[in-house]
C-alpha cells in the first residue's frame, strides 16, 4: 500500500497528539483493545484502553514510530521533522458547495479516481505516485456546508489539475 504526505500527516499528528480525530481515534481504540486483550497484553478492555492512552500520551507511540522509519533506513528525525522530508503540493484550494445544503451522498469511486486523475494513484503498474497530492478536511455524510464550510481541500499539482478536480 502506497501512503501519500496526507495520509502521512495525519498519522504523525495523531501519534504525537497535535491532533486526534475522534472518529480515528474511536475506531483505533477499539481495534488496538481487542488485539491487546487477544493477545493477553492486558487484562481486560479498560486496561488495554488505559495503555494505549498512556503510550500516546507520554509520546511512546510516536517515539516506537520513529525508531521503526530508522530501522528501514528513514530518517532519524521523522517524527519531528516530517515536513522536510515529504512533498509539499504546489496548490491547495478549498472548494465549496454551489449552495448551501447537507452532504447527502458521495460518489467515493469519482473521489478516487480524481487522485488518481492529479497522480495521486496508478492508472498502469508502470506509472509513478505524487505523494503529495489528494483531498483533505472532507465533509461527512450528513454534514452542513455553505459558503463557508468546505466541501474539501484539493491538494494539487498544478492550478490545472486543481480546477479539473474542483469540478468534479
Amino acid at each position: 500500500m502506497q501512503v501519500t504526505r496526507l495520509k502521512f500527516v495525519k498519522r504523525l499528528q495523531f501519534l504525537t497528539g497535535e491532533y486526534r480525530n475522534p472518529r480515528l481515534f474511536d475506531v483505533t481504540m477499539a481495534l488496538c483493545v481487542e488485539m491487546l486483550t487477544s493477545g493477553k497484553l492486558a487484562k481486560d478492555d479498560a486496561e488495554a484502553r488505559a495503555k494505549l492512552q498512556a503510550v500516546l500520551d507520554n509520546g511512546k507511540a510516536a517515539e516506537v514510530f520513529g525508531r521503526m522509519v530508522a530501522a528501514q533506513k528513514g530518517p532519524t528525525d521523522f517524527v519531528e521533522n516530517y515536513a522536510k522530508y515529504l512533498p509539499t503540493a504546489m496548490l491547495t484550494k478549498a472548494v465549496y458547495a454551489d449552495t448551501e445544503g447537507f452532504v447527502s451522498e458521495m460518489d467515493t469511486r469519482a473521489l478516487g479516481m480524481a487522485v488518481v486523475a492529479m497522480g495521486g494513484g496508478r492508472r498502469q503498474a508502470s506509472d509513478t505516485i505524487d505523494y503529495s497530492v489528494g483531498f483533505t478536511d472532507m465533509a461527512r455524510l450528513g454534514d452542513q456546508v455553505d459558503g463557508q464550510r468546505p466541501l474539501a481541500v484539493i491538494h494539487a499539482k498544478t492550478k490545472t489539475a486543481g480546477r479539473k478536480r474542483r469540478k468534479r
